[in-house]
């Protein structure tokens, strides 16, 4: 009765683990996602997995998906993913018996000059006694043993298990598991940023590319302005203050070139880099009116950006594996159960290891506890509570930090719409300032100075309104990497090709 009364308490103690259970923490959530913008429409929808086809551009479809295969930190990411599943599978080890087979073959071989009576060995093999007695008043010696050699063979087969009985090892698999959901977010996340980088710099690239032409523009109207400058002056019908004024502004119309060109090559080379293509590679050359602004933009509630945010997983799923930390300290200041067996044969000739007399066999459990170690393990388990409350903080700022990055993008988003408006008013204002201006300076009612300031202003406000435009895709672009960029139907669209994630 006895016997079964123990097996009865180590199934129970077998099913339950000590330390925290894990939960959630509660959240102080905000009530609701939504912008103030009355110009721009917002929708309950779900993101899709390429959030980027909105955008209108098949050359930069076409990228982003190079780039989710070529990119290095990809790679990186999806080496570390592969990583912690496979310490998952080695840590669900330790619910196995571990098994080694040895064989341990030796030879020996004793010293003659022990004195006593020491073995010796026959022809076989086999152990003979080789002492000597020969009285010292016959001529003899004290005793002596001549040198003895011998082989001898042990093959031998050890099992051993330990119960995992106050369940530390099921929180270590617990752990484990955790940290591989950490890893799998972190792979998420870094498509998510590789998605929106690569926008990012497409849109700079064609920013920059409207900036250069505009800027190229005014230097060529500048050039043909200042010949015929030079060709009034030679009639009498300019003066050299005229000349120098035209041939100033044209030195700084020159001076605006140089570093956007610059801005361009570096971002092109970032462009390389991102989708990775060799530095002698092409990448396409976007253009900024090949770019629409998604009608409808994403709208989330609270709870769902929990849920969407792959930071915000990863954070959890760390909060989880430090939680599952402290029940592994505590459950090493418990007792230690093992079960330990080992059967083979031993022989002085190999062929007789599993004779009836050679073999062997023995079962050993044990059970130890602690009572001394200078608190090292005491102190490990406050370590680990503390790393939990410390995994507490950072989740909860991890939150907090999703909720304001997505409130600076609808704030960001409700400010586009009106930058655009009054950068596209300037542009008309400035255009039609400069007709006026060109048919008073035609007249000779405006001096040429005042002409040149008008076609400034046109050129800076068409640079402007570019600026203007390309913000509102980039914040565009940013609400959908906020609100988590679609992940999960990139996951459900790889599971539905067989492909494996998790």
């Amino acid at each position: 009765m006895k016997p079964r009364l123990s097996l009865a308490v180590l199934a129970l103690l077998a099913g339950c683990a000590v330390g925290p259970d894990y939960s959630r923490p509660t959240l102080d959530l905000p009530t609701t996602l939504a912008a103030n913008a009355a110009e721009q429409h917002y929708v309950q929808q779900d993101i899709r997995r390429n959030w980027w086809a909105l955008f209108g551009s098949i050359e930069l479809d076409a990228l982003i998906e190079h780039a989710m295969r070529a990119n290095h930190g990809i790679a990186s990411a999806e080496a570390a993913l592969r990583a912690a599943q496979e310490n998952v599978l080695a840590q669900q080890g330790y619910f196995f018996p571990s098994a080694q087979l040895g064989y341990t073959p030796t030879r020996t071989k004793l010293a003659g000059n022990l004195g006593g009576n020491s073995p010796g060995v026959q022809g076989n093999g086999s152990v003979i006694s080789t002492t000597q007695n020969t009285p010292a008043s016959q001529g003899g010696t004290a005793p002596f043993n001549a040198p003895v050699i011998y082989n001898f063979h042990t093959a031998q087969l050890s099992v051993a298990y330990t119960p995992d009985v106050f369940g530390g090892a099921r929180r270590e698999v617990e752990s484990a598991e955790a940290q591989q959901q950490t890893q799998r977010f972190q792979l998420e996340a870094a498509y998510i940023t590789l998605a929106s980088n690569i926008v990012a710099a497409a849109l700079q690239d064609a920013l920059l590319r409207r900036q250069i032409a505009i800027v190229t523009g005014m230097i060529d109207n500048n050039q043909a302005t200042l010949a015929l400058t030079q060709r009034q002056m030679k009639a009498g019908y300019a003066s050299a203050l005229e000349l120098a004024n035209q041939r100033s502004a044209l030195a700084q119309s020159r001076q605006l070139l140089p570093p956007l060109r610059k801005q361009l090559e570096q971002n092109r080379d970032l462009l390389r880099v991102l989708a990775g293509i060799p530095a002698d590679g092409g990448v396409p050359a976007f253009a900024l009116d090949a770019f629409k602004t998604p009608q409808d933009l994403p709208q989330a509630l609270p709870s769902q950006l929990v849920e969407q945010r792959p930071d915000v997983r990863a954070a959890e799923a760390q909060l989880q594996a430090a939680s599952a930390q402290v029940g592994v300290a505590r459950a090493a200041r418990l007792p230690q159960l093992s079960i330990t067996a080992n059967a083979g044969g031993a022989a002085s000739q190999f062929g007789q290891m599993f004779w009836s007399s050679g073999k062997f066999f023995d079962l050993t459990a044990s059970m130890t506890q602690t009572l001394f170690d200078g608190g090292m393990l005491k102190h490990r388990e406050r370590a680990a509570e503390q790393a939990l409350q410390g995994a507490v903080a950072d989740y909860r700022m991890t939150v907090a930090t999703a909720f304001q990055n997505v409130a600076d993008v609808l704030y960001a988003i409700d400010s586009d719409a009106a930058a655009l408006q009054a950068a596209a008013d300037a542009s008309e204002a400035a255009k039609a300032a400069l007709d006026l201006s060109q048919r008073q300076h035609a007249r000779g009612y405006l001096d040429r100075l005042a002409l040149i300031a008008a076609e400034q202003n046109v050129h800076q406000a068409g640079i402007a309104l570019a600026q203007a435009r390309a913000s509102q895709l980039g914040d565009a672009a940013a609400l959908y990497q906020a609100l988590g960029g679609g992940w999960w139907n990139r996951e459900t669209t790889a599971q539905s090709k067989g492909v494996q994630h998790d």
